[in-house]
């Protein structure tokens, strides 16, 4: 490494705060490690798809459209970068450009939050640190897996508290064992939420026991849990979750929205036959038919979805068939 990059390493989390002191915006002047102020995370966020070009070239035209639509829904913010986003599929420089485009159309009363994770500490550490330059709020941060064998609850802890302690943003804690075959452990979790720069973590195993568990087991920090998908945001709700980072609200956002509020304000009736209707859909565009399955169903709603890079294949005549029917027989087509 250059001498004159080791040089400015230690300064650039504080000139990412520093970017954040204009008066009248949301977010106080921050710590150079960004503690001491806790972000609201009440509400729904959607992972964002990220639009690609019949060439397979990030569209930003097509990616402000797409914004420009979700901000008539009341998201509390937007995710970029995560698992729906195939940011495993971008390039350094593209994930940056991706964040800067949301940051540039997003109000600033809505949070951005941004993918930063990789599989070693110091990578990890240094996106995070250039996702905040961009303008992300809060940096979510998924399990290392490459050496799952080697990731123990210590290694994990040792990882995100470097992280934590170096970043100029919250860090969110994202666990999900679908793609990475690895479950952030309980004790693991209940450990980082002592941290003063870790908000929360979103939780995509679907395991609502656990969810359970670990909110009751953080309620004495100030720790946020957002559920991980549309299909069990009311059980989590129930549990004490304090939102959801849900793929469906790419489609489906103002229903989403509704059942957020309808769990809010004690509604549970109305909320429960909304979400049965979800539940489907919801399955279809996840585990059933993943990104791909997502991308089409966003084109039937006025979203543009666009295709996937490879290796993520479109789907078969039969298989969009399939997908449709999971929306029609709920109601949604």
């Amino acid at each position: 490494m250059a001498l004159s990059t080791r040089l400015a390493l230690p300064l650039r989390p504080v000139l990412a705060a520093l970017r954040w002191a204009a008066p009248g915006q949301r977010r106080a002047l921050s710590t150079p490690q960004g503690q001491g102020h806790k972000l609201d995370l009440d509400g729904i966020f959607p992972p964002l798809a990220t639009p690609f070009s019949p060439m397979r070239e990030v569209d930003y035209a097509r990616l402000d459209g797409n914004l420009h639509r979700y901000a008539s829904i009341p998201f509390r913010g937007l995710v970029v970068l995560g698992s729906n986003g195939e940011y495993p599929y971008l390039a350094p420089q593209e994930r940056l450009e991706v964040v800067s485009c949301v940051r540039r159309a997003l109000p600033r009363d809505r949070l951005l939050l941004a993918g930063s994770g990789c599989e070693s500490t110091q990578a990890t550490i240094q996106l995070t640190l250039s996702m905040a330059e961009a303008g992300a709020d809060v940096a979510l941060v998924v399990t290392p897996c490459y050496y799952r064998g080697a990731m123990t609850s210590a290694a994990l802890v040792q990882h995100y508290t470097e992280v934590a302690d170096a970043s100029p943003i919250p860090v969110v804690l994202y666990s999900v064992p679908a793609n990475t075959g690895l479950d952030l452990p309980m004790e693991a979790v209940v450990t980082l939420a002592q941290h003063p720069n870790i908000l929360g973590i979103k939780d995509s195993s679907g395991d609502i026991t656990r969810i359970g568990l670990m909110v009751h087991k953080t309620r004495q920090e100030d720790f946020q849990v957002l559920a991980g998908s549309a299909g069990f945001l009311l059980a989590s709700y129930a549990l004490g979750a304090s939102g959801g980072v849900c793929a469906l609200a790419n489609i489906l956002g103002a229903p989403l929205c509704q059942l957020d509020r309808l769990c809010r304000e004690g509604h549970w009736q109305e909320a429960r036959e909304l979400q049965h209707r979800l539940i489907e859909p919801n399955t279809a565009v996840t585990r059933r038919f993943g990104i791909p399955g997502l991308k089409k169903a966003m084109e039937w709603f006025g979203y543009y979805g666009g295709p996937c890079r490879a290796p993520l294949a479109p789907l078969s005549p039969p298989q969009v068939e399939e997908l449709r029917g999971a929306f029609s027989a709920n109601g949604w087509l």
